[in-house]
């Protein structure tokens, strides 16, 4: 008796693929749940919500690759549960289920470069809290530096300057006030300045960088890792 044609198998293959297409099918709706278990795996690692907005406005590209992955992982577990379990569908599952395998890979490991990125930060310094109250030779300037994700090795320069109306320092005169600060054991600078300021003669204000010391420290300079400025007019 002659067996049947095409994907058409004897009842014992029949039960034995579908079998094989059940097994495939739960490797499938393991994959649909990529999203979550790489988000899952970004907010262990410490990437909360508002950091992720700041990772993306700074163009963290792991983010976008981590929840590309992510998706192209789920489009390929809908496809594979799609496959009627024949023989040659249990091929072409397979073939979806191990290319979506690959991408639910990419996306967990590039989601852990991408959380030690974005919640490390990146190590350029902010300046907080900026003040200048009182007049005249009274005037008190105080502000904070606040940094994270610094090497340890490394140091964030801080510098007090004279400007002139266009913000440009002031001739003849040297930084009115300058310090070099190093990350805790955390990687983290939060230190706080506070000084008597006298405003110099002939300066319409002054200028507060904070940079990198191995970094430029030009504020009109276009770089993630620039300096943070702040330029207080006197009263």
């Amino acid at each position: 008796m002659s067996s049947p044609r095409g994907d058409q198998e004897p009842f014992p293959l029949d039960d034995i693929q579908a079998q094989i297409g059940k097994r495939l099918d739960d490797v499938a709706k393991i994959l649909a749940g990529a999203l979550v278990t790489v988000a899952g795996v970004m907010t262990t690692l410490g990437l909360t919500s508002d950091v992720v907005f700041v990772a993306l406005n700074n163009e963290s590209w792991p983010i976008y690759v981590a929840a590309l992955s992510a998706i192209l992982a789920i489009v390929c577990s809908i496809v594979a549960l799609l496959i009627h379990p024949t023989r040659r569908g249990n091929v072409w599952e397979t073939v979806v289920l191990g290319t979506g395998v690959v991408f639910y890979m990419v996306a967990l490991s590039v989601a852990v470069v991408g959380a030690a990125q974005a919640a490390g930060g990146s190590g350029r310094p902010t300046l907080t809290d900026v003040k200048l109250q009182g007049k005249g030779s009274d005037q008190k300037l105080s502000f904070g530096v606040h940094a994270d994700g610094v090497e340890r090795w490394a140091s964030i320069n801080v510098y007090v300057t004279a400007v002139d109306a266009n913000q440009d320092d002031l001739p003849g005169t040297t930084n009115l006030y300058s310090v070099s600060l190093r990350p805790d054991d955390k990687g983290e600078v939060d230190h706080q300045i506070s000084m008597p300021l006298p405003a110099p003669q002939n300066a319409w204000g002054i200028q507060i960088i904070a940079a990198n010391a191995d970094g430029n420290d030009r504020c009109e300079g276009r770089s993630p890792h620039g300096p943070s400025c702040a330029v207080v007019q006197f009263s």
